[in-house]
Formats: C-alpha cells, sequence, structure tokens
C-alpha cells in the first residue's frame, strides 16, 4: 500500500514532467497538500517527506490541526485557507493562517485585514475568480475581478499576490487548458495594472489531482493537491474504510 511519502513523490514528479514539457523551472511551482478531512498524524507523516505548506478548506479543522501542530513542536509549516470563507469564519482565519485563497468581496477582505494580528506579518491572499461561470462555484466574475482586486491592494495588513481559479470539471485535457488559459489571460492583464502600483502580482493559483498538469501548461504557481498524497476522503455519514 503506498505510503503518503511514496504519494509525495509521484505528484512532485508529475509537476516536474509538466513543467518539462512547459518550459519551466520545477521550481516555479509551488506544491500545496491538501489535507481536509485528514487529521494531524497524516500532516505530520507529509512534513517527515519534506512538505511544508499545506491547504485547508475547512477553517475550524485548518485551525485545530495549526493549533495541534505548533503544540507539537511542528515548526516552519505555511497554512493556506483554500475553502469557501464566509465573513462570520474571517477571525480564526486572521490569525492562524498565513494565505488565504478565496477572497471574492470586499467585505471579506476588510475583515481579515482588520482581524490580522500585527505581530504575524501581512496576510497573503488571492482573489478568487468564477472564470467559467459555474453556479456551485465561489469567486468574483472575471470582469469585476480588477475593482476587487484594486481594493483589496490598498487594505492594511494585506498583501495582495494573484489569482486563484476552481474551474468546473472539465471533459478532457484540452479543454481544462482551454479553461486555464483564461485563467492566465486575465492574470496577466490585470498584472499589467497592478504591478505599476506596487502589487507583488506573482501567484496564480490553479490545478489539482487530476488537472495539475494542464494548469501547469497555462502558467500555474501553486498547484493544490489533496486525493493524490492522502488518499480518498471519507466524509461525515459516508460509508467506507
Amino acid at each position: 500500500m503506498a505510503t503518503i511519502s511514496d504519494n509525495l513523490q509521484q505528484v512532485r514528479a508529475r509537476i516536474a514532467r509538466a513543467c518539462e514539457c512547459a518550459g519551466r523551472s520545477p521550481e516555479s511551482v509551488t506544491l500545496l497538500a491538501v489535507s481536509k478531512t485528514f487529521g494531524p498524524q497524516a500532516v505530520q507523516e507529509a512534513v517527515a517527506a519534506g512538505q511544508q505548506a499545506f491547504g485547508e478548506n475547512y477553517v475550524q479543522e485548518g485551525v485545530d490541526k495549526v493549533r495541534h501542530l505548533r503544540e507539537a513542536g511542528v515548526a516552519g509549516l505555511q497554512w493556506h485557507c483554500i475553502g469557501p470563507l464566509q465573513s462570520n469564519k474571517t477571525r480564526p482565519v486572521a490569525e492562524h493562517f498565513d494565505w488565504v485563497h478565496t477572497v471574492d468581496r470586499l467585505k471579506v477582505a476588510q475583515r481579515l485585514s482588520e482581524q490580522r494580528p500585527e505581530a504575524l506579518g501581512p496576510l497573503q491572499v488571492c482573489v478568487q475568480v468564477n472564470i467559467d461561470g459555474g453556479a456551485n462555484k465561489s469567486g468574483v466574475a472575471p470582469d469585476a475581478a480588477l475593482a476587487l482586486a484594486l481594493a483589496v491592494s490598498a487594505l492594511p495588513r494585506l498583501q495582495l499576490r494573484g489569482l486563484m481559479a476552481i474551474p468546473e470539471p472539465a471533459a478532457d485535457a484540452g479543454a481544462a487548458r482551454a479553461v486555464f488559459d483564461r485563467v492566465r489571460a486575465l492574470f496577466d492583464a490585470l498584472g499589467v495594472k497592478l504591478r505599476p502600483q506596487g502589487v507583488r502580482w506573482d501567484t496564480l493559483s490553479m490545478g489539482m489531482s487530476d488537472d495539475l498538469e494542464a494548469a501547469i501548461a497555462s502558467g500555474s504557481t501553486m498547484v493544490r493537491v489533496g486525493s493524490a498524497i492522502f488518499g480518498a476522503r471519507h466524509y461525515p455519514g459516508q460509508a467506507g474504510g
């Protein structure tokens, strides 16, 4: 049975091959290990295999893991909030996470800014864009992304870094690549407006277990991989073993 260490090795090899095909350096892509529904022990196994950046979809679950691992003396980890964020959940995120990928409303960004402890330094944030208009997806509409990005970039204790997208599942690699190319085009267009204003616009968060190759080909700088590292997830009430 494959271990988390084995799985990480395979995912890193996939990233390296995808980067080689795209003429990019593997160091240009950050791997986020998405540990939702898996406990601190699974995270510690990934840490032992050299993984340091972790993504969490659920706020309280993520905060519990952050606290547990810090109390266990595990240092140097980077925690990314990658799930939908309601305005009443911003405080624990502002106080415990290093990154938030899912800013899609100014109110959420304002609360994160107000609640970020100064001692922690700026919270790194991405604007989430609903690139293909998926009815069940969070994210700002592409034509409203610039206005939101400009407003977020002006807030204290936040550092705007780029875009995040979760497109609807594609029929094949070509279709996935076409959607990711649209995200990249929007990222580039916004960068023309934002970089001259001093925004550190360098992060394109897209691609998961099934489509990371297409995302990297389109310029992703951060892929969010869960099941390919930790295995199939079992949610409360779900049968299985």
